[in-house]
């Protein structure tokens, strides 16, 4: 069952995200999506996070199409003006991808080309606005096309502690909603208790959230997350939970089957999982 029926029947649905390479090597890319071929329903492609430069991610997503695999292109906003986003989503659409994940994108600055600049020519809103005219046959210019796309469209969100910043979020989940959004995908989290307007918004807007889960390679990385990543949050006990277990590799990769299987619970659309290149792992983080 692909993705968008398991989003119209109500099932939980398991994701993937991959990076494509930093280079013309696509092997491990494929290597690592052909591990989890049959047990995920689509596979993320991501946008250059963190603003670092890699593969383009329609070029790593059309790759995963030729080999059978549904993909699922991340489009960044920061990136390209109207005119190569609307060139992008129709060469996607030309080679049969069917969702994009629409993202403001990260900061060039915090990226390894420093010197970058951002071009937000229009905004995520915007974007998903301008699928939809794409979807009606026309251009942003209003001409015609020959050949329509059809796409489902999700949209990124932070869950964040009650304060302004979470304002700013759940006002973001009302324009991308109203902008055609029909699930939306979370930074990562460790702990499956979703703040409460969240769900409350999704269910109002008549979509769904997925929260991503990624896998923690060990004590140190999450760690340095706890302390260095902003708005990701890692609670101490978690910490002690790793440091504790005499199988730390082991023990990270229950927590991340564990956090899966707690957002099931709870209802979520599904979940993204991101095993930052330890995609062998995927098939025990869903078993248990």
């Amino acid at each position: 069952m692909g993705l968008k029926k398991k989003l119209e029947s109500g099932e939980f649905a398991v994701l993937a995200e991959m990076e494509p390479p930093k280079g013309t090597d696509i092997s491990l890319l494929l290597e690592n999506a052909e591990k989890i071929r049959d047990h995920v329903d689509a596979i993320v492609v991501s946008e250059m996070n963190n603003a670092v430069m890699r593969m383009s991610a329609l070029a790593g997503a059309m790759l995963l199409q030729q080999k059978g695999l549904e993909s699922i292109l991340q489009i960044c906003t920061r990136d390209r003006n109207r005119l190569a986003l609307q060139a992008d989503l129709l060469g996607a659409g030309a080679a049969g991808i069917s969702t994009v994940i629409i993202t403001s994108g990260d900061d060039p600055a915090l990226g390894d080309h420093h010197q970058a600049l951002a071009v937000n020519d229009i905004t995520s809103a915007q974007l998903a606005e301008l699928i939809g005219t794409l979807q009606q046959g026309r251009d942003m210019a209003g001409a015609e096309l020959t050949g329509i796309p059809s796409f489902g469209i999700a949209a990124t969100v932070r869950i964040l502690p009650e304060g302004e910043e979470q304002e700013k979020e759940l006002m973001h989940m009302d324009q991308m909603i109203k902008s055609g959004a029909e699930f939306f995908i979370t930074q990562p989290l460790f702990d499956s208790e979703i703040p409460t307007p969240y769900p409350e918004k999704a269910a109002a807007g008549n979509v769904r959230i997925f929260p991503t889960v990624l896998l923690l390679k060990s004590l140190g990385m999450a760690r340095y997350m706890e302390r260095n990543v902003k708005h990701i949050f890692i609670s101490k006990d978690l910490i002690k939970r790793i440091q504790k277990s005499k199988d730390k590799e082991g023990e990270c990769t229950r927590i991340a089957g564990d956090l899966l299987g707690a957002f099931r619970q709870k209802g979520m659309g599904g979940v993204v999982l991101n095993a930052a290149g330890w995609e062998h792992k995927i098939p025990e983080i869903i078993t248990g």
